[in-house]
């Protein structure tokens, strides 16, 4: 497989490699794409996480367990004035 990069890219990677981070160019490449995979991974799992919440959500609307949007809105309202007050902003 051959890779082409932008000028910026390769002098990055060589300057990773002259630094003696990596041994070779294949070696940067390699970290970079586990370190995406990494990110798809935890993409994924906050994405299953956000699908359950919002489950639960939706369950809870079925049962009637709701809260008018304006008092949602003014209780986080209050919580950011009091973490304002206690951070000192």
């Amino acid at each position: 497989m051959n890779i082409s990069f932008t000028p910026e890219l390769e002098q990055f990677i060589q300057s990773q490699v002259a630094n003696g981070k990596y041994a070779s160019t294949e070696e940067v490449v390699v970290a970079g794409i586990k370190l995406l995979e990494e990110r798809e991974s935890i993409y994924k799992g906050r994405f299953e996480e956000l699908r359950r919440e919002i489950m639960v959500g939706v369950k809870a609307s079925e049962r009637g367990e709701v809260i008018e949007g304006e008092t949602v809105f003014h209780q986080l309202e209050q919580k950011l004035q009091q973490r304002r007050q206690q951070t000192g902003e």
